[in-house]
């Protein structure tokens, strides 16, 4: 038998947000100058993982010589700049929270990115207050695709893994979510 939902938890990006188009047209500014394009496959191989792995990703791919944590800071910036003003919500969103909420289903936020920007983004459509907690980078030494964030979340629902539903959008957020039992 298989055990009941108890709690859903949700990857950010590109899930709840549109975040991948601002990435593209992060990657995109970061690149150009050194002659590179923010290609598709390049994209894929970097979704989901912490920083400092997708920035390495991106200079191993593209034979750059800038160090990961330069290549985080510009992003950053550009980030911080674009994302205000370009940040939505994915289709379908808001009526699922409103369904989870009917249904008394907790809810919480496992995300690669980082908390600046995850406060960004929920604070923006006033979303921090209708989840229980959200993790971050920052909340685990091992990023996605270890089940580090999964496993967490799971302890601070007071939950078993398997009593969780994940939703996630990348191969490397599902490894992770699948690696923890979820």
């Amino acid at each position: 038998m298989k055990p009941k939902i108890e709690a859903v938890i949700f990857d950010m990006d590109g899930l709840m947000f549109n975040t991948e188009d601002i990435y593209n047209t992060v990657g995109d500014a970061v690149l150009k100058p050194r002659g590179h394009e923010f290609s598709r496959e390049l994209k894929l191989l970097m979704m989901g993982l912490p920083g400092i792995k997708a920035f390495q990703v991106m200079i191993d791919y593209c034979k750059l010589e800038d160090s990961p944590e330069a290549l985080q800071s510009e992003c950053a910036e550009l980030f911080a700049e674009i994302l205000p003003r370009r940040i939505e919500t994915m289709p379908g969103l808001m009526r699922l929270l409103e369904r989870l909420e009917q249904l008394e289903i907790p809810k919480a936020v496992a995300t690669s990115s980082h908390l600046r920007f995850a406060n960004i983004a929920l604070n923006q459509f006033d979303l921090k207050p209708r989840f229980q907690f959200v993790l971050t980078a920052e909340s685990v030494v091992n990023g996605k695709p270890h089940p580090d964030i999964y496993l967490l979340a799971a302890k601070k629902m007071e939950l078993e893994p398997s009593q969780l539903l994940v939703l996630e959008d990348s191969v490397t957020g599902s490894r992770a979510a699948a690696a923890a039992g979820t």
